[in-house]
């Protein structure tokens, strides 16, 4: 499914509203099979109809929860599982299908990744106590999260509203480099 304007990211739920034909089918299509499927970020100024108008990486998630209206529409939770690349597109009708790998992160320095991590978490607690609406749960358990990929998944998702902001941190396979990244983008929101 390629979407204007979400990012799928690992970890984290997506609602989604189908409605369009083409995503009806593919609905029906994953609900008969794994309850998976896969999301792309349109890129900007992209058309909506061509082949390859989405990011190179997305993201694969599994339907938790669907509920179907009787005008053949649907809503439901999608959990972000992992990154995937996108390969060939293999299908175009009733809806796109390609070939997907998995875009795995690589952390070679966990100590660094982790030093990045809580410089990432102590930028959420500020912008928390400068006023962000986001529940003070959030921000408390975050505290207590240790995996720099998890730190990277919840805020990228939670504190990131720019889909660019997040495709780019989704693309990039360093963990360290991916906290360098969310460093450079929650500071600039401090600023504000």
């Amino acid at each position: 499914m390629v979407l204007p304007d979400a990012v799928l990211v690992p970890n984290a739920l997506l609602p989604l509203h189908i409605f369009e034909p083409q995503y009806r089918a593919m609905l029906r299509w994953a609900l008969e099979r794994d309850r998976l499927f896969c999301i792309g970020l349109r890129q900007p100024g992209a058309d909506e109809g061509a082949p390859g108008n989405f990011f190179p990486i997305g993201g694969i998630g599994l339907v938790r929860a669907c509920v179907g209206a009787e005008d053949g529409t649907s809503n439901l939770i999608l959990q972000g599982l992992t990154r995937v690349k996108f390969g060939e597109l293999i299908q175009a009708r009733p809806f796109r299908m390609a070939q997907i790998s998995e875009y795995p992160s690589d952390c070679p320095n966990l100590v660094e990744a982790e030093a990045l991590g809580a410089k990432v978490v102590e930028i959420c607690s500020h912008l928390h106590d400068q006023g962000r609406s986001l529940p003070a749960a959030l921000v408390q358990k975050l505290r207590h999260v240790s995996h720099p990929e998890l730190i990277a998944d919840i805020v990228t998702q939670t504190f990131l509203r720019d889909p660019i902001q997040q495709q780019r941190v989704m693309e990039e396979g360093s963990v360290s480099e991916r906290m360098r990244l969310l460093i450079r983008f929650l500071q600039a929101q401090a600023a504000v």
